[in-house]
């Protein structure tokens, strides 16, 4: 079967949702599939307002029709809302095409921290985007809940990994400060209430890892904590298990991998009582939720390892690429467009990755270029 993923959000963006979307990609022949991403590299870029290190795809419905036809998908799966995932949408209805999406986002949330747009006009033209798909996919049963109280129907649960491999506890500190380091990562953006952290008072250090439109102005009004930039693989894993507690300050995430990155490291984590931490922590004791931030975060470093270790150990990605895979193939059961399945299933068929644009992602086991 092969399965072309029509995202917005790709490299080169940190953030959970393109490490998601990388993870289903790799793990695309372990399911007897051929994946791709539909992706804005190709196509004219803008920036998006307020956040420029976001590009938006000038594409044109016809060109990114031409792509579609090329790769010959048996499914589409459409994972953001943005321009490649509207024109991805109108192709697959005028094709009378079964889809699905995803939800990754609290996009409502996220245009009310910028805009004064109500909520309720961001939820009807969400309900509009998701509404023709055969399956909504939503990371957690908070997620599911809230957004069938928005009226949202045929929702689905995918749930998110952590690579053990790499993040896991390390004998040696990378990181020279005063302890205790309380350590942040993801987007420097207005979403992620960074400052809520930024403006507690702890003891030791403060270490923020990421990039975003927030930077310049956090580094100003907060200069005793210590702003890394953007960090990834081996050296991103250190600065976790170089850190002692995770704080999580946002309000808006539907899930955050980085609470999986940060418990397999060993880390306890401190955050509000929200979807994402709820959702991920319940009952396991590897974190503090308070609506007290600092609180939370000094409880959080009596929190003995081994808790976070066995927490991270309950998710994988294959249970991830399971369950999105698994939701596919149903679908394309029920439409009957399986032509492949026997052939693709025998031949462990290799996966693909930004599909027009000839680039692949190094270091996560995908190919450079699309086969002929």
């Amino acid at each position: 079967m092969r399965v072309l993923i029509a995202t917005d959000a790709w490299r080169p963006q940190v953030n959970g949702v393109v490490r998601s979307l990388e993870r289903m990609i790799a793990a695309a022949p372990d399911f007897g599939a051929t994946a791709a991403a539909l992706t804005p590299e190709g196509f004219r870029q803008i920036a998006m307002p307020s956040y420029p290190d976001i590009r938006l795809a000038l594409a044109t419905r016809r060109a990114l029709a031409g792509r579609i036809a090329e790769f010959r998908p048996d499914h589409i799966h459409i994972a953001t809302e943005g321009p490649i995932g509207w024109l991805t949408r109108a192709i697959c209805l005028a094709q009378k095409r079964p889809f699905t999406t995803s939800y990754h986002t609290r996009f409502p949330q996220y245009v009310a921290a910028r805009w004064p747009i109500p909520e309720s006009w961001s939820y009807g033209l969400l309900r509009r985007f998701h509404g023709p798909a055969a399956a909504v996919m939503v990371s957690t049963a908070t997620v599911e809940e809230e957004l069938r109280g928005h009226g949202f129907e045929k929702l689905v649960r995918w749930g998110r990994g952590v690579d053990l491999d790499l993040f896991h506890p390390r004998p040696r500190s990378v990181l020279d400060l005063p302890r205790p380091i309380f350590l942040s990562v993801g987007r420097v953006a207005v979403e992620k209430n960074l400052d809520a952290f930024l403006s507690l008072r702890l003891p030791g250090s403060k270490v923020v890892v990421g990039d975003g439109p927030a930077r310049a102005d956090l580094q100003r009004a907060f200069p005793d904590a210590h702003f890394l930039g953007v960090k990834e693989g081996e050296e991103l894993a250190a600065i976790y298990a170089s850190s002692d507690v995770f704080v999580f300050p946002s309000l808006t995430d539907t899930f955050g991998i980085v609470l999986l990155e940060a418990a397999a490291s060993g880390l306890p984590v401190a955050a509000f009582p929200v979807q994402g931490p709820r959702d991920v922590f319940a009952g396991s004791g590897a974190a503090v939720l308070d609506e007290d931030l600092r609180s939370a975060a000094m409880q959080a470093l009596r929190i003995a390892p081994e808790i976070s270790l066995e927490l991270a150990a309950r998710y994988s990605w294959t249970s991830s690429a399971a369950q999105f895979y698994g939701h596919i193939r149903r679908i394309a059961q029920q439409a009957g467009y399986l032509p492949r399945e026997a052939a693709a299933a025998s031949t462990g068929v290799s996966s693909l990755t930004a599909f027009g644009s000839g680039r692949g992602v190094e270091g996560r086991g995908l190919p450079r270029r699309l086969p002929a």
